[in-house]
């Protein structure tokens, strides 16, 4: 009978929505951006997969961070993915970030009491260069120096309002978001496995990942700063 009921509740678990537990983070530098997420989605306390890719790609120079619903998430960015393209199609030139970010904001507004999504929107176009749009629960829109989301960006407020600065280079602000994020997935139950990093700039998208036994985060030595970020 005990493991009966055991088999019972984790079956309820399972048949739960799958969430991205998430940890998301975007960062502008002079000349681009730095996006970069977690990786673990769980379904209720069931870790469902722990190497998702929560950096989804929008347009060639144009990225999004999820968290939230899964499905919902991932239903937004196709919509947008496809509005985009029948844009550059009808225009013939490349979408501004601003624009997918909009998409983005309506989509999450019109439909607030119907979708759970906190999206991170940001990337690199000709006008205004490296952007960084927050659109969390609701649809509301800002640009943003940086912006985190997700169940593990309560634990790193502070950490990021410590160590974030203003005309940070390229390697700075990747190192920041790699910093911060490992931080928040070592506090955080919803957020582990691997970091996936995007850089976008006028050249194009570099990809790049962190294994979890790599990540540079070690709860009893701690962070030093000056080995983070040069001052």
């Amino acid at each position: 009978m005990r493991h009966t009921g055991f088999l019972k509740g984790a079956q309820e678990e399972w048949k739960r929505e799958n969430m991205l537990g998430t940890s998301i983070m975007a960062c502008e530098f002079e000349g681009g951006v730095v996006v970069g997420a977690d990786s673990r989605t769980t379904t209720g306390s069931y870790i469902s997969n722990r190497a998702s890719d929560k950096l989804t790609p929008m347009h060639d120079k144009i990225y999004c961070c999820r968290s939230g619903s899964a499905a919902d998430t991932q239903a937004i960015s196709d919509y947008v993915t496809y509005y985009l393209d029948l844009h550059t199609i009808e225009s013939g030139e490349a979408p501004l970030v601003s624009t997918a970010a909009s998409l983005v904001q309506q989509l999450c507004y019109n439909n607030k009491d119907r979708l759970l999504a906190g999206m991170i929107v940001a990337g690199w176009d000709e006008m205004k260069g490296g952007q960084v749009y927050s659109i969390p629960l609701g649809g509301y829109t800002v640009r943003q120096p940086y912006a985190i989301g997700g169940s593990g960006s309560t634990y790193i407020f502070a950490f990021c309002d410590a160590y974030y600065k203003e005309n940070m280079s390229r390697e700075e602000s990747e190192k920041f978001v790699v910093l911060a994020l490992a931080h928040a997935m070592a506090r955080d139950g919803s957020s582990g496995g691997l970091i996936r990093t995007a850089v976008i700039d006028k050249d194009g998208v570099k990809r790049n990942v962190i294994l979890g036994d790599q990540l540079p985060y070690e709860l009893d030595k701690g962070l030093n700063r000056k080995s983070v970020i040069s001052e």
